[in-house]
């Protein structure tokens, strides 16, 4: 596992309060996947209601409250791939 991911699920993991209801895999370009469901957040590859996809700069950013990720998907920053409601749920995840 890289450092990326290691350290974006130690942030995840702290921003998680509770279990979260769906699931979604984040795709940091170059570096590898994380998936946040009702089990927590942990590295992996598995299929998910959401995926998001983005590079490292971005997906650092949006984690540090830097850039907002309704922001960074209107731009073409942040790509999103199946359920919106749940893409819209880690927004108040991640916000």
């Amino acid at each position: 596992m890289s450092d990326v991911i290691a350290q974006a699920v130690d942030a995840l993991s702290g921003k998680l309060s509770g279990a979260f209801d769906g699931s979604a895999k984040f795709v940091i370009e170059d570096e590898g996947a994380i998936m946040l469901d009702g089990a927590g957040v942990r590295a992996g590859d598995e299929e998910a209601d959401v995926t998001l996809t983005a590079d490292t700069d971005t997906f650092r950013a949006i984690l540090d409250g830097e850039l907002n990720p309704t922001s960074a998907f209107m731009s073409g920053r942040l790509k999103v791939d199946g359920d919106m409601g749940t893409a819209m749920k880690l927004g108040g995840v991640l916000g």
